[in-house]
């Protein structure tokens, strides 16, 4: 009864197994048919057993040992054992379908490792290709669309924002670069010699293919930094330049020093760079000059760069004409250059006008200074005359010298007065220059001639004092010399009264003050200065009385004899 049952395993093992044995001899055997076409060997690849053959190993192996162990109880048992034809067949039948499967099964598990290798191997190379074709293809294709440089700031921040769009995407693949590449590492490690030259190949290829698409990425990028760079500058130096060309462009009106102060001090906060010269005018048109000069020299270092840049777009061109995308950049390049060159030259044409009429404003500002020193010097003298100019002499030799000491006195008023005309004269001309009007004419020119008036009528009362003083002092001194050869003839009374009279005349006058046109009255010196000179002449006069009494009283003696 055992045998029976055992017999319908047996006899399922062996179909299953012979079964099994004929699935993976065709698979083993096809895996190693190297004339067959590709569509062969995909389907053999494919074609899986039936059966699992670990279950049928496990069922042979079982049936074999239950095999066993009944032969062994039987003869152990001592009882009398007589086994059938067929069940002694059995075990060895059973052993030599194991050993085949066995060898079948081992033969199978390399052919699905190779099969698995090859497999993963297919997906490696499929992943390549398909970063490659994608770089060689729609990312190269992106980046040849892509060869202006903008023509302002903004364009080339426009350009740079759809550059790292571009950048964006790379970076998905460069990311599936990676990956493989550490996959492909890791079977170049592990795999066989006959897998190394195919992993080598695709590990090549894909590094040249990033490596080469990652430096085209990097070098248009640079382009657009350095695009980014010269359009700043150029943007800066045409701001600075619009910004100094509306200053220069703005008429300045000389309202005063502080108002051409303020105008320079304008210029100066326009202005950016070292101090040059002493002159405020040349120090700050020479700060403009300066400045124009640094920023379109840092232009054309910027633009020298690009141009540079631009002429290597040729070597990773893909065979694509872009000489004239290049033309173009190159054109806008030099255009802009070019148009900053005119209007820095501009600028320094209407800075020479500027520094010209700045020039004369001062020359205006400083001859009004002038003219109004020249009426406060004139004052001066004026003051000087009433104050100081007191004394009319004791004597005709004093006289003499206080009258030519006063004539050379008026020499310098005079020559001030002229000063300050001819200084009022060249605003007149410097306000023409200029087109506008001068406060001179209606402020300092009144001035000067009010102060001249007051000097000259005061001048001309010194004048008259001084010369009145010198005829009583002559008169006075021929009369009161002692000559004995004088005969009484020569001496005529009538010239000691008119030595009285030119006296008292001047004593008179001395106490009349000096009165101007607008009716203000002045005296010479203080009271105490006219009262000394006064008492000096009224000594004399007393002297001309007395010599005048000596000479009457012999006259008196003669004719009361």
């Amino acid at each position: 009864m055992d045998w029976l049952n055992k017999r319908l395993v047996f006899e399922k093992f062996t179909k299953e197994s012979t079964s099994l044995l004929d699935e993976l001899a065709v698979i083993n055997n096809g895996s190693d048919k190297g004339n067959q076409n590709e569509k062969d060997r995909s389907m053999d690849f494919n074609y899986l057993p039936s059966v699992d053959p670990e279950t049928v190993l496990q069922t042979g192996h079982e049936l074999l040992s239950e095999l066993q162990q009944r032969r062994f109880n039987g003869l152990e048992g001592g009882v009398a054992w007589s086994p059938m034809d067929d069940e002694l067949l059995a075990q060895p039948q059973v052993m030599k379908l194991l050993d085949s499967l066995r060898e079948q099964y081992t033969r199978y598990q390399e052919v699905c490792r190779q099969r698995s290798k090859r497999t993963q191997l297919d997906e490696i190379q499929q992943k390549v290709m398909q970063v490659v074709n994608w770089l060689e293809g729609p990312g190269s294709e992106q980046l040849r669309t892509q060869w202006g440089i903008g023509d302002s700031i903004r364009a080339s921040q426009a350009l740079q924002q759809k550059h790292e769009e571009i950048e964006s995407q790379h970076s998905e693949w460069f990311a599936v670069y990676v990956e493989l590449n550490q996959q492909i590492a890791a079977l170049l490690n592990a795999g066989d010699e006959e897998d190394l030259v195919e992993l080598k190949g695709l590990q090549q290829r894909l590094s040249d293919v990033c490596y080469r698409q990652a430096s085209q990425l990097e070098f248009r990028q640079n382009l657009l930094q350095i695009a980014l760079e010269f359009h700043g500058v150029a943007q800066e130096l045409s701001q600075q330049l619009d910004g100094l060309l509306g200053m220069l462009c703005v008429d300045v009106a000389p309202t005063d020093g502080a108002a051409i102060q303020q105008t320079l001090k304008l210029l100066e906060e326009k202005l950016k760079s070292v101090e040059i010269g002493s002159s405020p005018i040349n120090y700050l048109m020479n700060r403009l000059s300066s400045t124009l000069d640094t920023g379109l020299q840092g232009l054309r270092e910027k633009g020298q760069n690009l141009l540079d840049q631009i002429s290597n777009q040729a070597s990773w061109a893909y065979g694509k004409d872009v000489s004239s995308e290049n033309k173009d950049n190159v054109d806008h390049i030099q255009n802009v250059m070019e148009d900053m060159q005119l209007r820095k030259q501009r600028c320094e044409d209407m800075v020479d006008v500027r520094r010209l009429k700045m020039l004369q404003m001062v020359q205006l500002f400083k001859c009004e200074e002038d003219a109004a020193q020249a009426v406060e010097w004139l004052n001066e003298l004026l003051d000087a005359l009433l104050k100081t100019h007191i004394r009319l002499g004791d004597d005709s030799q004093e006289t003499k010298i206080l009258i030519e000491k006063h004539r050379k006195f008026v020499d310098v008023a005079q020559s001030t007065y002229d000063y300050g005309r001819q200084l009022l004269q060249a605003t007149v001309v410097l306000c023409q220059s200029l087109r506008c009007t001068s406060r001179s004419s209606g402020d300092t020119l009144p001035k000067l001639n009010r102060v001249w008036k007051q000097f000259t009528i005061t001048s001309e009362e010194r004048v008259h004092r001084l010369e009145m003083a010198l005829a009583f002092h002559s008169n006075a001194e021929k009369i009161l010399q002692e000559n004995p050869d004088l005969s009484e003839s020569v001496l005529d009374f009538e010239q000691f009264e008119e030595i009285e009279g030119v006296g008292k005349s001047l004593l008179d006058r001395l106490t009349v003050p000096v009165i101007y046109p607008d009716g203000t009255e002045q005296y010479f010196g203080s009271p105490s200065d006219m009262a000394s000179t006064a008492e000096h002449i009224r000594e004399r006069i007393k002297m001309v009385c007395l010599k005048k009494q000596q000479l009457l009283e012999p006259d008196a003696s003669i004719r009361e004899s």
